[in-house]
């Protein structure tokens, strides 16, 4: 099957073409398309990846993969969350991201710095694709004081995952944190659907 995903961030891309090896899946970058990326004006994480998915699909004529995705702070009150690529202003600045979000954390004590990292996915077989396919992954863990680690990208380097051993998502290698984090159980969860609906 050849998706268009609805997405520029080469971060997701790699994790999501990993994750999706073995399924016969080819996944096509909407910009390889010419296709510009979507507003994301929702409330949800479910609706701005529809919103996406709509988008790059009417767009392209495939059928598309889009997911939402951030990072939620219990004790920001869920921040930054939909807002997670342009908590800092500009879109994608993790370096940027990461010094604010330590910033506001600055007087919040180890024991509180309780945080989750969100996904929603969906994939539509058409633009108006009535029953989209939808799945959801969360990986709970802790914002760290100070980053570690050089692999992944966007939060990872301050994200202390539960499963983790210890171990920054940035310190894990590619296939560990694959099968543990909220996009790798959002599109396991999405593999079984599309088996159940092939």
């Amino acid at each position: 099957m050849r998706l268009v995903l609805a997405s520029g961030n080469r971060g997701k891309l790699a994790e999501m073409r990993a994750i999706l090896a073995d399924t016969g899946i080819e996944l096509v970058p909407q910009a390889e398309l010419g296709i510009a990326d979507a507003p994301e004006t929702a409330s949800t994480f479910i609706e701005n990846a529809l919103a996406k998915a709509r988008h790059a699909a009417r767009a392209s004529g495939l059928p598309a993969l889009a997911d939402d995705s951030g990072l939620c702070v219990a004790a920001l009150a869920g921040a930054p969350g939909l807002h997670s690529a342009r908590y800092a202003g500009g879109h994608g600045d993790a370096q940027a991201n990461i010094a604010k979000l330590l910033d506001a954390l600055r007087e919040v004590p180890a024991d509180r710095r309780q945080a989750h990292f969100h996904c929603s996915i969906v994939l539509l077989r058409a633009a108006d694709d009535p029953a989209p396919l939808l799945a959801e992954g969360r990986w709970p863990g802790t914002i760290l004081h100070a980053p570690r680690g050089a692999q992944g990208f966007g939060y990872d380097p301050v994200f202390l995952p539960d499963d983790g051993g210890g171990r920054s998502a940035a310190e894990l290698d590619a296939a560990t944190k694959n099968r543990s984090s909220h996009r790798g159980q959002a599109l396991a969860r999405l593999h079984a659907l599309l088996v159940r609906h092939a």
